[in-house]
């Protein structure tokens, strides 16, 4: 492999591993774009995209020059938004019953408990769908007894008008019948009017997310699993490249999904030990949400293995000022399946409040979707984390935080009543 000289550009390959999200890559890139021009000018340094150059499903080409130095990086989405998709149940109903089961299972396991001893701003994030569905469902139903009472009374006027006399006119037993479908008809418009309000409320959206992840009590369906072996082979095949470093970026969901696609690709023996240099950035983390279910065993050996590994530098960056995620927790450490011997992963924050500056800050304080993003995005007072240096820069992931402590608030002591791991 070809090593970076004084004439030659830093070459690097990412591999953007999004969170649970069903929207079209291309979204990734719109952002990579405006936010690194923003940052690059903040931080005076040279940023520009092109298209992609280098194989891939999607993805584009990044040139900076930092301090001097030219770095060539090529971006690759690696895509699992079908699926995403496809996990979306579309009916207001079997939204309801993915609710009922996704409670059962956190509940009952004990997972909900464990998770609010860690981090309560995640919890509540994952109570927030729960708690407007169920309100959602309410107002419902008091449209349907309101419109049902007001047709009823109207249909008694009518009967009293009409029939006098009887206590029971012709229009008893039809009143009844159509009150019960008007109130029905106004309450399922309702829940379909929320439902088309999604794009504002979240909802739907944060409901399937959390469903996603505990359909199978932490365990990855089939599907999820295939789609985890071919990032393997794409990543595999790019450590076989002239580059001097192959990075991945897990944010949010995809951070749980980039441990085991790097658990199993370390495994099977597919990093060589001459070709470029391994690094792994999770942005956002939510890992407990699954590690803490019955049935995470695979999950809970990757990141025990993950943690010990020579073979890739492993930073994970958080911020309490995000409240989707758990913020400065170790994974591995809390998971309860830190070994002997554990080096990984470096735990430290972003730090939004100091990163950003008052002003900023007070724009995006109570946005908390776009908080979760942050870590993609530019930040007016940048300290030692600049995602587009970290991405497009001409250092590697484990010199550039080469020496870096971890945040002395962090938390890294076992909290899971599950630990059981895959053999």
């Amino acid at each position: 492999m070809t090593r970076q000289g004084a004439d030659q550009p830093f070459r690097r390959r990412v591999f953007y591993i999004p969170g649970y999200d069903p929207i079209h890559p291309r979204r990734y890139r719109e952002l990579y774009r405006k936010e690194g021009a923003e940052q690059a000018a903040i931080s005076g340094y040279q940023l520009a995209l092109s298209p992609k150059t280098a194989k891939g499903a999607y993805g584009w080409h990044v040139d900076t020059v930092v301090d001097g130095a030219a770095t060539r990086a090529d971006v690759e989405v690696l895509v699992w938004s079908d699926i995403v998709r496809d996990s979306m149940d579309g009916s207001i109903l079997g939204t309801y019953l993915q609710l009922l089961r996704t409670a059962w299972i956190y509940i009952s396991s004990g997972a909900l408990w464990r998770l609010m001893k860690l981090r309560k701003g995640p919890v509540m994030a994952a109570l927030y769908p729960v708690g407007m569905l169920l309100l959602q469902l309410l107002l419902a139903g008091l449209v349907f007894w309101g419109i049902a009472t007001l047709v009823g009374i109207g249909a008694g006027v009518v009967e009293r008008f009409f029939w006098p006399n009887r206590v029971f006119g012709p229009l008893f037993y039809p009143s009844i019948a159509l009150s019960l479908l008007a109130g029905a008809l106004c309450a399922a418009a309702l829940l379909r009017w929320f439902k088309g309000k999604d794009n504002h409320l979240y909802a739907y959206y944060m409901m399937h997310d959390y469903a996603h992840a505990a359909a199978h009590k932490g365990a990855y369906p089939p599907e999820l699993e295939m789609r985890i072996a071919g990032f393997a082979d794409t990543i595999a095949a790019a450590l076989q490249e002239d580059v001097q470093e192959v990075l991945i970026v897990g944010h949010s969901s995809g951070a749980h999904l980039g441990v085991s696609v790097l658990a199993d690709l370390i495994r099977a023996g597919r990093v060589p030990e001459q070709g470029p240099a391994l690094g792994f950035l999770s942005l956002g983390q939510v890992v407990p949400m699954v590690s803490f279910l019955p049935r995470a065993d695979r999950l809970r050996a990757d990141l025990r293995y993950l943690s010990t590994r020579d073979e890739l530098a492993w930073v994970d960056v958080t911020a309490p000022g995000d409240g989707c995620a758990f913020a400065l927790c170790d994974p591995v450490s809390v998971s309860g399946v830190a070994p002997d011997g554990k080096r990984w992963p470096l735990v430290f924050s972003a730090a939004f409040t100091q990163t950003l500056s008052p002003a900023r800050w007070k724009a995006l304080r109570w946005r908390f979707f776009r908080l979760h993003f942050q870590y993609l995005c530019a930040f007016d007072r940048p300290r030692d984390y600049d995602y587009f240096q970290i991405t497009a820069g001409p250092q590697t992931l484990a010199a550039r935080y080469d020496g870096r402590p971890a945040s002395k608030s962090r938390i890294d002591h076992a909290v899971s009543k599950y630990t059981s791991v895959a053999a």
